[in-house]
């Protein structure tokens, strides 16, 4: 078989949408084009028939009522209603205390860091060397005036999951709001928010094969019924939460994506759990100085996140061009900053800098593995060659002792 190029390996940022997907929107474009709020004709009722099969689509995913499933434009608009729309909520009769974590997706940092603007306080859990978030750690932070904890079911970087079901048990028991962003583990593990006491569940359509600009938040109507403020005014569609006109056609695309899921799901964990673990085994059997981050035992089974001693991640990219992967070190205006994610980990600088992230999915195939290992051996050879501090550390030099001159 032969391998088309470039290979993307880059699914944690985004999935090709699935063409059993595209097939579903296609009639929504042009032939079955009404608005889902018009409901005094028939363009509008075939229009929210449409939409209230993909809310049944969605909440099967996740063991949840049609009825709790809100539309939004994506996690990022999910999480800001859920954030924001439960503090402003209950932050009067409860308290203004929101408990998240250091490595959580900017779309959960910056809500958390807008409401600090506004009076409420947020408790930042520092995250072990594994990166998963356990429910020890948020029983040690929570006070009577928690309103909400916010974290997220599997990490986007590294891939770790962490103690959800545990995490909601112990905030059903203290009647504070749990919210998750589940936008990297739902459709790739099985989710249960009425077994895992959640009460918010953010998700976007294109990390599961579905269009880009549309996504869903779960929101509980039952045990407790939770309510949000809303943050988008103006006609009052889905239960008042969110006004706006909705995008039927990205809906049935979500829809359909998630009952792909449903059925497929199993499949491609067990066989992208294999590829990741062939991948990583051949990489750290060829390589001194690899690490992979986060807990190996609980984690996503098409992410690996590996950082490669004495090779800048930058450097290692350009090596591997004809390979879509992601670094651990992000673009700012002014420099080449580490990921936030590994150095919260206590990953150091230099380590965080050499990092790769690998996302397989569904297309990925045995052979573009087989192709990825080889190209990532010979260019961490390469570039070590050339490195100074790969040779100290041939020698036996401890780097760590090094003193550097500071010019």
């Amino acid at each position: 078989m032969s391998i088309k190029f470039p290979i993307y390996l880059d699914h944690n940022a985004t999935t090709p949408m699935d063409q059993r997907v595209l097939e579903a929107m296609l009639p929504y474009f042009c032939e079955k084009f009404g608005n889902a709020a018009s409901r005094n004709h028939a363009f509008g009722w075939e229009a929210e028939k449409a939409v209230d099969l993909a809310r049944e689509q969605v909440a099967s995913l996740i063991g949840a009522d049609s009825k709790e499933i809100i539309w939004t434009s994506g996690s990022t608009e999910s999480n800001n209603l859920a954030i924001k729309g439960a503090a402003y909520m209950y932050g009067a009769r409860k308290g203004k205390h929101i408990i998240t974590a250091e490595h959580e997706h900017k779309a959960t940092l910056d809500p958390c860091k807008r409401l600090e603007k506004e009076g409420y306080q947020v408790t930042y859990l520092d995250p072990p060397l594994d990166g998963v978030i356990t429910a020890q750690m948020v029983k040690a932070a929570m006070r009577p005036d928690t309103v909400l904890v916010t974290l997220m079911w599997a990490n986007n970087e590294i891939g770790t999951i962490n103690e959800i079901p545990q995490i909601g048990k112990l905030c059903k028991e203290n009647e504070v709001i749990f919210h998750t962003d589940a936008t990297q583990m739902i459709g790739k593990l099985p989710i249960d928010v009425e077994a895992a006491g959640v009460d918010l569940l953010s998700a976007s359509a294109h990390k599961i094969y579905g269009p880009k600009g549309v996504g869903c938040l779960y929101v509980r109507r039952r045990r407790p019924r939770v309510r949000l403020t809303a943050i988008i005014d103006g006609g009052g569609h889905e239960r008042g939460m969110r006004s706006g006109t909705l995008n039927v056609t990205g809906i049935v695309g979500m829809g359909k994506a998630c009952e792909l899921c449903r059925t497929d799901m199993s499949d491609d964990a067990i066989r992208l759990g294999g590829l990741r673990n062939k991948l990583e085994a051949a990489i750290t059997s060829e390589l001194d100085g690899v690490a992979i981050n986060g807990a190996l035992d609980q984690r996503i089974p098409h992410t690996s996140n590996i950082s490669f001693a004495w090779v800048e991640g930058e450097s290692l990219m350009m090596a591997i061009k004809e390979i879509a992967v992601s670094s651990g070190s992000a673009c700012t205006s002014a420099s080449l900053e580490p990921s936030y994610v590994l150095k919260s980990l206590g990953v150091g600088d230099d380590l965080a800098h050499s990092s790769l992230r690998f996302g397989l999915g569904r297309r990925t195939t045995e052979e573009e593995i087989d192709y990825t290992i080889q190209k990532v051996i010979s260019g961490v050879k390469k570039l070590r060659e050339l490195s100074p501090l790969y040779e100290m550390h041939l020698e036996g030099i401890d780097l760590s002792t090094v003193e550097w001159a500071d010019h």
